[in-house]
């Protein structure tokens, strides 16, 4: 989905951003980080792997005159929970993204890794690794903590105020959040990507800043 088509969506779908002035607002580092990274690009690509927010196509567009492509994959996890298919997701990552091999200057995670389990996850990890650019940024949070198997499903819309805090709009989901991802699983499974940055923050979520090594 490209800019254009995001503004579109917007018009078509008016609960999008419904709220976002009275959610919490929380701290990010990890995100300026990764604004830093990619500003010296020429228009650069961006992936967002959440779903649509406008904000964030708005703040994105102004800080990087990107072009920005929304691949919503809440609702691929949803649909396989809810067609019984969730053994299925490996396989259906492998060919998720069309994209070309290194075609892609930064790719905006947020914590759609906290909703796979570990063979999804490093599936997912590994296509992403394949799109991305020598030298180019992937921001990913992960929870450190379990969630209370007494929480509803829920994901997290991440919708920016600013470079430094990001509001967290939580709404509906088909599965809940998985065991916690170890610090070297994570490290593992996106190889040959570095990790340049990594904050541990009071919200019990660890942002992430990798890079593609030059080649």
């Amino acid at each position: 989905m490209s800019l254009s088509d995001l503004f579109r969506r917007r018009k078509e779908d008016p609960e999008a951003d419904t709220g976002a002035a009275d959610a919490p607002v929380y701290p990010s580092k990890g995100l300026a980080r990764f604004l830093v990274s990619l500003r010296a690009r020429e228009q650069p690509v961006l992936i967002d792997l959440g779903p649509v927010v406008g904000p964030n196509v708005n703040f994105f567009g102004e800080q990087l005159g990107c072009k920005i492509f929304v691949e919503d994959l809440s609702k691929d996890i949803d649909r396989h929970v809810r067609e019984g298919h969730v053994a299925d997701l490996p396989a259906f990552f492998k060919h998720r993204f069309p994209q070309a091999d290194a075609s892609v200057d930064g790719i905006l995670c947020w914590d759609v890794f906290d909703y796979l389990d570990k063979p999804s996850a490093q599936v997912l990890a590994q296509q992403l690794t394949r799109i991305l650019r020598p030298d180019g940024a992937l921001l990913a949070f992960f929870s450190t903590t379990e969630t209370p198997p007494t929480n509803k499903p829920a994901y997290t819309k991440h919708v920016v105020v600013t470079p430094t805090t990001l509001q967290h709009r939580p709404y509906p989901a088909a599965r809940g959040k998985q065991k916690p991802l170890l610090n070297r699983d994570i490290q593992r499974m996106f190889e040959p990507l570095r990790i340049t940055e990594q904050f541990l923050l009071k919200t019990n979520s660890r942002e992430v800043v990798f890079r593609k090594p030059k080649t």
